[in-house]
């Protein structure tokens, strides 16, 4: 490691440390591709953490919203029809696959398959 690179380290704040960590993280998963690469119009298997979930209902139908960060970008998670889903929070690690689309310049999957990870440190 050059002195270049240990000092960037050190310099680094908290987020940029995150990304890192999230960045590898999904790159030891096998099958899954990094949220700043997936394609609209496309399937797509990325991992990362929940930052948020909300329930936003969507023309008068109850709506699970979820963002899901892994590193190199966001990803928009929407499952309809649902009031709230056990072990979906704030700060859980999730795999997701479903079709990707472009919501007002968002990448977002609706209604994707999904597994539980390990919490970060568990």
């Amino acid at each position: 490691m050059g002195l270049r690179s240990a000092f960037r380290g050190v310099l680094a704040s908290n987020d940029e440390r995150e990304a890192v960590r999230e960045r590898e993280a999904a790159a030891r998963s096998a099958g899954c591709i990094a949220v700043d690469r997936l394609e609209p119009r496309r399937r797509g298997t990325v991992t990362g953490i929940l930052r948020s979930v909300v329930l936003r209902p969507r023309e008068g139908v109850p709506t699970v919203e979820a963002e899901l960060y892994d590193g190199s970008g966001t990803l928009d998670l929407v499952w309809l029809g649902r009031r709230s889903i056990t072990g979906i929070e704030p700060g859980r690690r999730l795999r997701v696959e479903g079709m990707v689309c472009d919501v007002h310049g968002r990448r977002t999957i609706y209604n994707p398959r999904y597994e539980l990870r390990a919490r970060p440190g568990e």
